[in-house]
């Protein structure tokens, strides 16, 4: 149905079938919520987190759902700053995900750290010389910039627009958004690099450990580069599933294509990149530091996680991608983009996980992690929370 002003209205369903549809995701949440109590009540004794392994699903799910949000971030300032004409059919959908991206991983990181009363240390005691408090600083305040860049979204709606606050803060801020673009692309950048810096300079963790530029080793590179490779691909998968669930055109086809395309072509410098610092890690790095390449991969962490990440989701999906062809396709596009989500949450288990199962003294063992029901609780409850 189109309205006088061409704007196009969507049929609703009906009210039982939208229930039913909370009610699923909703089980979700109600689920995490009874975890996240256990874990507040009795403590993270209930997760599968010990001495050894002090990160967990938590973080590794958390670094993932922060580089596939970094969508926001990344539309944001190709289409306000660089004037991307064909991005501005996809930046609201952006604005979205990188918002519900955020929100989770700050909820998730509240429970991680024990007592979230406690919470505001992070920046009333700021540990100046640590990345993470960088991290957390940067993240938190940029999830400020996605709830701004947010607000014009919601004010364009018929019946809020109606209130003249409301249409004139969506019309002046729509004028500054470029502003917000810059302070959120800011952030983002050296979140996302603080966070693979963060592992690069574990010295004691020769899993991790990178040499680099100055201060920042080549993690810190390495996490922007695939976050900003993943986030235009998580873009693209759920502006399709939305299209197929509505049955309604939302965004053009052609548009789709272009993003997919553009997260392929950065994939493909990733991996590159990558790759050849695998290969002076595995060769220079590790040796110089007493370590065999093998003696990495032992356990449920061998060898195939290296394939996968490099070649399964890595080569594949670029390759797949960047052939106009096989981007006309439904399944080739939509493969091609779950791929590249999977391998950059793959990179961030490795690196989260493996890092901390390999000895580094002669009495330790090659430990193997392995999450509690309490944890995928949670972070089912993110997921339903963003469904």
């Amino acid at each position: 149905m189109t309205l006088e002003n061409g704007h196009h209205q969507s049929k609703r369903c009906s009210g039982r079938k939208f229930l039913l549809w909370l009610a699923c995701w909703g089980l979700l949440v109600v689920w995490g919520v009874y975890a996240v109590f256990l874990c507040l009540f009795k403590g993270l004794n209930q997760t599968g987190m010990n001495n050894y392994f002090v990160f967990g699903l938590w973080i590794a799910f958390d670094l993932s759902i922060i580089a596939l949000g970094a969508g926001a971030f990344f539309s944001g300032f190709l289409f306000y700053v660089l004037k991307v004409d064909y991005l501005e059919e996809l930046i609201g959908a952006a604005v979205v995900i990188g918002f519900v991206c955020y929100s989770g991983a700050i909820g998730m990181l509240s429970i991680d750290i024990g007592q979230p009363l406690r919470g505001y240390f992070s920046f009333m005691h700021a540990n100046v010389h640590s990345m993470l408090t960088e991290v957390i600083f940067c993240i938190t305040c940029y999830l400020f910039v996605l709830t701004i860049e947010f607000v014009p979204l919601i004010s364009e709606n018929r019946r809020i627009a109606e209130f003249p606050f409301f249409k004139f803060l969506g019309e002046n801020l729509h004028g500054i958004m470029a502003v917000f673009a810059l302070v959120g692309t800011f952030l983002s950048f050296f979140h996302q690099g603080s966070l693979g810096g963060m592992f690069g300079v574990l010295f004691a963790r020769p899993f991790a450990y990178r040499p680099g530029i100055l201060l920042w080793p080549w993690t810190f590179f390495l996490f922007i580069l695939s976050a900003i490779a993943a986030g235009p691909a998580l873009t693209t998968l759920v502006v399709w599933t939305t299209q197929k669930i509505t049955r309604r055109q939302l965004v053009r086809r052609s548009t789709l294509s272009k993003l997919a395309k553009l997260s392929a072509s950065l994939l493909v410098i990733y991996l590159i990149l990558k790759s050849a610092d695998t290969i002076y890690w595995a060769n220079v790095t590790a040796p110089e530091m007493g370590f065999k390449f093998t003696s990495f991969y032992q356990g449920p962490y061998g060898m195939e996680l290296l394939f996968c990440e490099l070649f399964v989701f890595g080569l594949l999906p670029a390759v797949l991608l960047l052939i106009p062809k096989a981007r006309e396709y439904d399944f080739s596009l939509v493969t091609g983009c779950l791929f590249v989500c999977i391998g950059v949450a793959l990179n961030r288990f490795v690196f989260t996980v493996q890092t901390l199962s390999i000895p580094v003294l002669p009495f330790e063992k090659f430990m193997a992690y392995w999450p509690t029901w309490q944890e995928w609780a949670i972070v089912a409850a993110v997921i339903g929370y963003g469904v």
